[in-house]
């Protein structure tokens, strides 16, 4: 008997220990995107290129949680930093900076891509600016590629490590609609569809490849985003434009939910061409906007249209004073607004997102149970 307890005490914790490891785990994250997952490309590029600065290089910019910049645009972590901590992951390394192994993964996403080609806009007069960096979704793609042949080798050995990973595609096309003045949105509207099948070519590339979860997120209500608020009151105030209920510009935000229908419609699809796959919708839409419409219910201010970090106007918006410019102002509280700098979100915002597209309810199947299935 005196032995006997012993042993079912080992016995009892190293079936405890088994349970203790998570059966949902990733041995990597691959991540595709624009500001939203940036943890450092735009950066790497702007120094290779000579450019000034950008404003994610100095303070403010991680000051929440890494203390320092970070290279990401917010004050503290993202969505795909809250991922990588949930599955025991370091941080995901920009591609870009090419500083040692990727074998846990690798982030290609830069801050101002889009889905299209940055030609496709000037050669149909949607904008007369050309963004002279190739980072499109494409163009992320193809860094991949480059990349693969350091990960695995055989096609049996590829499948069988990016079976085992996690690939993120998006957030990105909310670049491409943001970018258009709202003179031009209706042209937009007729080119979401090619967004979208944009969107789904590289998610099927990555499928044929042997990935096996794929993270798709939606577009976010873009008619929401204080820089894009801040413009439209100064160029196209209308009052019946907005939102009662939100403050946010409706024609805006009907083009993300069309093109959100059109995204969802896409990974049903793909679904059913890749059965045995795990396609997960990640709904951004829904979250920002419950922000919007009940802040408080989640510990922001009573205006959650407000910039943390900015200076003057109505939304403490400017686009020749932006975040990191000297003179700028910085809320004492970040965890208490919404959105960080006009673009881009806060931690706190991105945590309660990333949470709910990891075990609902905003995930379409959560990524944790998808994984146990």
């Amino acid at each position: 008997m005196k032995h006997t307890i012993p042993f079912i005490l080992s016995l009892f914790l190293f079936l405890l220990s088994i349970q203790l490891i998570p059966s949902h785990a990733f041995d990597s994250i691959f991540s595709f995107g624009d500001s939203y997952t940036d943890t450092g490309n735009l950066n790497v590029l702007a120094k290779k290129l000579k450019s000034p600065p950008v404003p994610s290089d100095n303070l403010p910019y991680g000051q929440t949680f890494f203390h320092r910049p970070s290279h990401r645009f917010s004050d503290g972590r993202l969505i795909v930093d809250f991922f990588a901590e949930e599955f025991g992951l370091p941080y995901l390394k920009p591609y870009l900076g090419k500083n040692g192994s990727f074998r846990q993964g690798a982030n290609f996403a830069v801050e101002g891509a889009t889905a299209l080609d940055p030609t496709f806009f000037k050669e149909h007069n949607l904008t007369s600016y050309v963004d002279p960096l190739s980072t499109s979704l494409s163009s992320q793609l193809q860094w991949f590629k480059e990349l693969k042949p350091s990960l695995c080798q055989t096609t049996k050995e590829c499948r069988n490590y990016f079976s085992r990973s996690l690939f993120i595609v998006g957030h990105i096309e909310g670049r491409d609609y943001v970018k258009v003045p709202s003179s031009k949105l209706p042209m937009m509207v007729s080119y979401a569809p090619k967004i979208i099948q944009i969107i789904a070519g590289i998610i099927k590339e990555l499928l044929d490849q042997g990935a096996q979860t794929v993270v798709v997120p939606g577009n976010m209500p873009i008619g929401c985003l204080p820089a894009k608020l801040d413009v439209f009151d100064l160029y196209a105030y209308d009052k019946s434009s907005y939102d009662p209920k939100t403050g946010c510009i409706e024609r805006y935000n009907t083009l993300s939910r069309h093109h959100n229908y059109l995204l969802l419609k896409a990974v049903k699809e793909l679904r059913v061409n890749y059965p045995r796959a795990k396609i997960i919708y990640a709904d951004f839409y829904e979250p920002v906007l419950n922000f919007v419409r009940f802040p408080q219910r989640y510990g922001f201010i009573s205006k959650p249209l407000v910039v943390c970090c900015g200076k003057g106007g109505k939304y403490n918006y400017s686009l020749i004073q932006m975040c990191s410019s000297p003179n700028v102002t910085v809320c004492k509280n970040p965890s208490t607004y919404l959105n960080w700098d006009g673009f881009s979100l806060t931690e706190a915002a991105y945590r309660y997102i990333a949470n709910s597209w990891l075990k609902g309810p905003y995930a379409d199947p959560p990524i944790v149970d998808a994984h146990k299935n």
